[in-house]
């Protein structure tokens, strides 16, 4: 983990590259106390490791499916249930965490990467058992600055000047082509690129990560409420909205532009798919 010290710090954003509903400003200071946080995302390795021990049973394999994106699905495929207004999203039979595109794929070869399929509840049982929590959007935010006062990326204003030595996001015609310039057209292996300014790496793209506090709240909510407030009352398994950061490798400028630092996004707790992880942090 990194210790990202305390202190007064700027988050969001007054620029409007956004979408309106998202609330992305206006610019707010808030003060937040000092932090430890996971150089990467939770591994498939990891979260075994996890389970191993405590024989935990995520939710996508109790309810028997989880989302997986229509490109890494044969043509063929039968009885796909799409999802409204995203139809490259379809309900898999036994897709879950150690089988990322259901029956007959596993994780044996991909153990350095994100674990995925892994809902709010999910990660909150594994944090509850590392002795972390969840990181709020300030926390995360001001993390993946890198110690950069910038709003869009660590490394600048420009995506893509750099955005290959730093990240994993879909490039190409989104969603049926993928020209893989990363490397990658699904996750990438942790620490696959070049960390940001605080040591932390894959804080753009490659899969999104949960945090402790609901959607939707007022920017400035972060200057009265701590992570460790958020993280006594937000424990239990429950289905409400509750944010998300960071992006993924499905993140297009053409459809989803929240790969960038000041971005917010939300999804209800019991929410998987193959694009979603999270990291932890600890506090000080």
């Amino acid at each position: 983990m990194k210790l990202i010290p305390g202190g007064f710090y700027q988050i969001g954003s007054n620029k409007k590259n956004g979408f309106e509903y998202d609330f992305e400003g206006p610019k707010v200071t808030v003060k937040i106390d000092s932090f430890y946080i996971d150089e990467t995302q939770v591994t498939n390795e990891e979260f075994k490791k996890f389970v191993d021990l405590t024989g935990y049973i995520t939710e996508a394999e109790r309810m028997g499916w989880s989302y997986v994106f229509r490109y890494f699905l044969p043509d063929n495929i039968e009885n796909k249930i799409e999802v409204h207004k995203a139809p490259w999203w379809i309900a898999i039979e036994n897709a879950n965490w150690r089988a990322p595109l259901g029956e007959g794929s596993s994780i044996n070869e991909i153990m350095n990467h994100p674990v995925v399929h892994v809902t709010r509840n999910d990660a909150v049982a594994y944090c509850k058992w590392a002795g972390k929590r969840l990181p709020t959007e300030a926390e995360w935010e001001i993390a993946a600055k890198g110690g950069t006062n910038n709003e869009e990326y660590f490394w600048g204003d420009d995506f893509k000047s750099e955005m290959n030595k730093y990240c994993n996001t879909w490039q190409g015609e989104f969603p049926i082509l993928n020209t893989k310039e990363d490397g990658y057209d699904g996750t990438a292996p942790v620490r696959t690129y070049l960390p940001n300014g605080y040591g932390l790496y894959e804080m753009v793209g490659n899969v999104w990560e949960w945090c402790v506090n609901p959607g939707k709240l007022e920017l400035i909510t972060f200057d009265k409420v701590s992570g460790k407030d958020f993280w006594r009352e937000h424990q239990s398994i429950d289905d409400e909205l509750y944010a998300i950061k960071g992006g993924s490798f499905l993140c297009h400028a053409s459809y989803c532009n929240r790969y960038r630092l000041s971005a917010r996004n939300s999804n209800t707790a019991m929410s998987s798919s193959q694009n979603m992880g999270f990291r932890c942090v600890k506090d000080v």
